[in-house]
């Protein structure tokens, strides 16, 4: 999956800075008071891990103010080593110590979730069975977890229950059998969605073949039962996608794969996964010079159709903020302005180019 729009996310963000941020950061505050410090910062990792979740830290700190520039320095879904510098940050001291927190945090949670999904995907690299997720998501962050699975290299198992319809032993003892289960569902679900039926057993297999189960389920089942499942279900219907779940682990996931399943589900990289240590180091802190404004007859407004520049966490036009007008040497102040803008606008543009930088854009 690729990440939704900003509206979609923006609520749960500004409620975590909100959390975090309380009244105020006391420390940040008092240091400072009212003056106002450039900084630049760096993101180093501090183990080896695969990267995940940077375009919502760039949000975050754009959420914060718009003026704070973004910088990754590498490609999200890659295996990087410790020490690695992975993003840059450039804006306001206190705005960079504010976002940090919350910034880093999911970043860290993210890129955990995505190394060690990694490591069951290249389990089975060489062999036809897919790898996906499930539902054991912390509430409230199953969009971001399973986005971290999809980096990885895993497929995405259903979202929600309104994606599909999963009949489980629950529902099959409510209902009096697989066979009753199927017919009732069925007549209310809406096309095209699919059923699929867990089973544990031989028998329950057989049923849901009679049935016409879309997707069969084998949960729990030792691999001697599992392959003979398969090949019941292939005998019957080769097209027919069939599932292993329950109790997989790095040990047991290639001879599970090696029984012909069509996906694997698990989900170990959501709930026992660490987080990827991660840390910000600032670069430069200085006294912003207080500088004089410039009558208002020497001010201009960049337009939109006059620039295609915007800040990496909102691609869509806007007006530059006013600017003096450069003299005959352009203020040095005005060519740094400048040079960050450029900067945050070809690694916007880098990403609008490259299909596969789709979560990077904030819809």
């Amino acid at each position: 999956m690729t990440l939704p729009p900003w509206i979609v996310l923006d609520p749960s963000l500004k409620n975590w800075l909100l959390e975090d941020i309380g009244r105020g950061d006391r420390a940040t505050q008092g240091l400072l008071a009212s003056e106002i410090r450039p900084g630049k910062a760096s993101w180093i990792l501090k183990e080896e891990g695969v990267i995940a979740g940077l375009p919502i830290a760039a949000r975050v700190f754009h959420l914060l103010d718009p003026e704070v520039c973004f910088i990754p320095d590498i490609e999200e879904g890659e295996l990087y080593s410790s020490g690695t510098t992975i993003a840059h940050l450039e804006g306001s001291f206190d705005t960079l110590l504010m976002g940090e927190r919350v910034a880093l945090n999911l970043t860290m949670r993210l890129s955990g979730i995505a190394s060690a999904t990694r490591q069951y995907v290249d389990a089975i690299a060489d062999l036809p069975a897919c790898f996906v997720d499930t539902r054991k998501t912390t509430p409230g962050l199953r969009i971001l977890e399973k986005y971290a699975t999809k980096i990885g290299g895993a497929t995405n198992h259903r979202m929600g229950l309104d994606d599909a319809a999963m009949i489980k032993d629950n529902h099959i003892r409510a209902a009096g059998g697989i066979g009753k289960a199927i017919a009732r569902v069925r007549a209310t679900l809406p096309y095209p969605l699919t059923i699929e039926v867990e089973t544990s057993t031989l028998d329950e297999v057989r049923e849901a073949l009679e049935h016409k189960a879309d997707i069969i389920m084998l949960d729990n089942m030792t691999v001697e039962t599992m392959r003979e499942a398969v090949e019941m279900i292939r005998d019957r219907d080769p097209s027919l996608l069939i599932e292993a779940s329950g109790n997989i682990t790095l040990k047991t996931i290639r001879e599970i794969a090696q029984t012909g399943v069509d996906y694997i589900s698990s989900s170990a990289p959501i709930t026992r996964s660490h987080w990827l240590d991660l840390s910000m180091k600032f670069i430069r802190i200085k006294r912003r010079q207080p500088q004089r404004s410039p009558p208002p007859e020497k001010c201009w407004i960049k337009k939109q159709q006059q620039s295609k520049l915007s800040t990496f966490a909102d691609p869509a036009p806007s007006f530059y903020p006013l600017l003096p007008i450069p003299p005959d040497k352009p203020h040095r102040g005005e060519i740094a302005r400048i040079e960050s803008l450029s900067k945050c606008a070809r690694f916007h543009q880098h990403c609008v180019r490259r299909k596969d930088c789709s979560p990077f854009r904030a819809g």
